[in-house]
C-alpha cells in the first residue's frame, strides 16, 4: 500500500470523525483523517457545547444570586464581568481542544490539514491549509463527517445589515444592551438565556407557533411562560419582513398575530439552526446522493456508494454529539465489515433519540412522542406530573415544568418521556436506561427512589400509567 492510499479516510475531524478514526484504527484498518478547520476539535469543543455550557454556568449562578432573598441569604450582585467569563471560557476549551488535537496528533492516523474534495468515488484532492500545492489520496473506503454551519435565511436586509451568530456570543467581552433573537430552538433559547442573566434586554422571535418545534406543545408552554416572567419577550408565529439600519441600531419589521410590528435593537442574534456542511467537497464526483440538504445514508451509515459512509450533523436526524460518535463509530465497524468481506452490518437504533436544552428551565426528550405514536397507530397510555407539586423541587424553589412519561397500551413498555424543569438534562437519563432495557412502567415502580430528590418525580407518572393498564 503507497503512502498515500489508505483503507479508510475521514473528512472531518469533530467529535463523529474522531470517533470513527479511532475505532476504524481499532478495526486494523489504515486511516487518515482530512481536517481543514482553523483548530482542530470540531464544532462541540470550540464553539458549540462545551463553551455555551460554560457561558450557561456563569447564567445559571446569576439566577441564583438574582433569587438569593427567598432563601435567608442577603447577597447582592455587582454585575457581571464579561472579560472574566469569555477568559474561562476560553481556557478551558484550549485544554479540551488541546486533548482532542492530541488524540489526533498521536499517531495513529495519518492527518491532512486541509480541504478535501472528491475527484471520483476513490480519489480526493486536499487543498493543503498552509498554501502548498494540492495532491491527491486514495481509499477503499471513506466517512463524511464535516458537521454543519449557521443557517442564514433568506430575509431582506439581514446580511446588508449584519448580525451574530452564537461564535459571536461566545467569545465576547462586550455584550449590547438589546437582543433580538431570531429562532426557537435550543441554540436560541440557551443564547437568550445566558443574555438576559447577563442583564441584556432580549426579544426571543420565533416563525413557529411554539418553542422547540416537533417536542410537545407543553414544553414550550413552559419556557415561554418562565421566559416572559424573567423579562424576556417571546413572539411566536411570526413573520419577518426585513431588517434594516436605523438611527436607534437594527430595525426588524414583522407580523405578529397578523399585526406589523417593528423592534429596535442594537443587535441581533440569528439562531435559526445549522444546515449540513457539504459544499467543495463535489459529493457529485463520488456519486453521494442528498436527501434535501442531508446527506442520504442507510441505518447502516452507508451512503448511495456502499463504501462511503457519513455521521454526525452532515446527516443525522438529530444534530447533536451523543448520536454523532454512535454514528461514526457504527460506520467504522461497517467499513470494516465491507472490506473484509462480510455480509453482515450494523444499524443505528434511534429508539433512544435523546435531546437536551440547557434553558432554564431545561428541557430533555426522550424516545417517542405522542405525535409520533399516533402517526404509527401505537397503542398508548400518558401521564405527567408538576415540579411545583414535588417535595425537592418546592424546597429548592424550582418549580416551573413537568415530568411526562408515555407507555405501551399493551405491554406497559416505556416508551418515551419528557422532562421539562430543574436539571432536565440529568434526570432524563433515567428513563434512557428503562428505554434501552425495554423496561416496562410495572417494573419501573418496583424501583426505589431515594427520598427527597428529584428523581423520585418519575415514579408519579409511572404509577398513573401503570394503574391505567391494570
Amino acid at each position: 500500500m503507497s503512502d498515500t492510499h489508505f483503507d479508510f479516510i475521514i473528512i472531518g475531524g469533530g467529535s463523529a470523525g474522531y470517533a470513527a478514526a479511532r475505532t476504524a484504527h481499532g478495526e486494523g484498518l489504515r486511516v487518515a483523517v482530512v481536517d481543514g478547520a482553523a483548530d482542530l476539535g470540531g464544532l462541540c469543543i470550540l464553539r458549540g457545547c462545551m463553551p455555551s455550557k460554560t457561558l450557561i454556568e456563569s447564567a445559571d449562578r446569576a439566577l441564583t444570586i438574582r433569587h438569593a432573598a427567598e432563601f435567608g441569604l442577603k447577597v447582592q450582585s455587582s454585575g457581571v464581568d464579561l472579560t472574566v467569563i469569555r477568559d474561562r471560557k476560553r481556557a478551558l476549551i484550549a485544554d479540551f481542544a488541546g486533548y482532542r488535537e492530541g488524540q489526533l496528533t498521536d499517531g495513529r492516523f495519518v492527518l491532512y490539514r486541509g480541504h478535501a474534495a472528491f475527484v471520483d468515488a476513490h480519489t480526493l484532492e486536499i487543498l493543503p491549509r498552509d498554501g502548498s500545492a494540492s495532491f491527491q489520496v486514495t481509499a477503499r473506503s471513506f466517512c463524511l463527517t464535516t458537521g454543519s454551519v449557521a443557517s442564514v435565511p433568506p430575509i431582506a436586509g439581514l446580511a446588508e445589515t449584519g448580525f451574530w451568530t452564537s461564535d459571536d456570543i461566545l467569545d465576547a467581552a462586550e455584550l449590547p444592551q438589546r437582543f433580538a433573537v431570531l429562532g426557537g430552538g435550543a441554540i436560541a433559547l440557551e443564547m437568550a438565556h445566558y443574555l438576559e442573566a447577563m442583564g441584556r434586554q432580549v426579544t426571543l422571535i420565533q416563525r413557529s407557533a411554539q418553542f422547540l418545534t416537533g417536542t410537545d406543545p407543553e414544553c414550550s408552554a413552559v419556557i415561554e411562560k418562565a421566559y416572559i416572567q424573567r423579562g424576556i419577550t417571546c413572539h411566536l408565529g411570526t413573520q419577518i419582513q426585513r431588517v434594516s439600519q436605523h438611527e436607534n441600531g437594527k430595525r426588524l419589521d414583522y407580523l405578529h398575530g397578523g399585526e406589523a410590528r417593528q423592534l429596535d435593537v442594537d443587535e441581533i442574534l440569528l439562531a435559526m439552526g445549522r444546515v449540513p456542511a457539504t459544499a467543495g467537497l463535489e459529493l457529485d464526483a463520488a456519486g453521494v446522493v442528498l436527501d434535501g440538504k442531508k446527506i442520504q445514508v442507510q441505518p447502516t451509515m452507508q451512503t448511495t456508494p456502499p463504501h462511503i459512509f457519513a455521521a454526525g450533523d452532515v446527516c443525522s436526524p438529530l444534530d447533536v454529539v451523543h448520536i454523532a460518535i454512535q454514528q461514526g463509530e457504527i460506520a467504522a465497524r461497517n467499513a470494516a465489515r465491507l472490506l473484509r468481506g462480510e455480509t453482515a452490518t450494523e444499524m443505528m437504533d434511534y429508539r433512544l433519540l435523546l435531546f437536551g436544552v440547557f434553558s432554564h428551565p431545561q428541557v430533555a426528550v426522550i424516545g417517542a412522542s405522542e405525535a409520533e405514536l399516533k402517526a404509527q397507530n401505537i397503542p398508548f397510555v400518558t401521564a405527567s406530573y408538576p415540579f411545583n407539586d414535588h417535595g425537592k423541587s418546592m424546597v429548592m424553589g424550582e418549580t416551573d415544568g413537568f415530568v411526562k412519561m408515555i407507555a405501551q397500551a399493551k405491554t406497559g413498555e416505556i416508551l418515551g418521556a419528557s422532562c421539562v424543569g430543574p436539571q432536565a438534562t440529568e434526570l432524563i437519563h433515567e428513563i434512557v436506561i428503562a428505554i434501552h432495557h425495554r423496561t416496562t412502567v410495572q417494573d419501573f415502580m418496583l424501583i426505589p427512589h431515594y427520598h427527597p430528590t428529584l428523581s423520585e418525580i418519575w415514579t408519579y407518572p409511572a404509577e398513573e400509567c401503570a394503574e391505567a393498564l391494570s
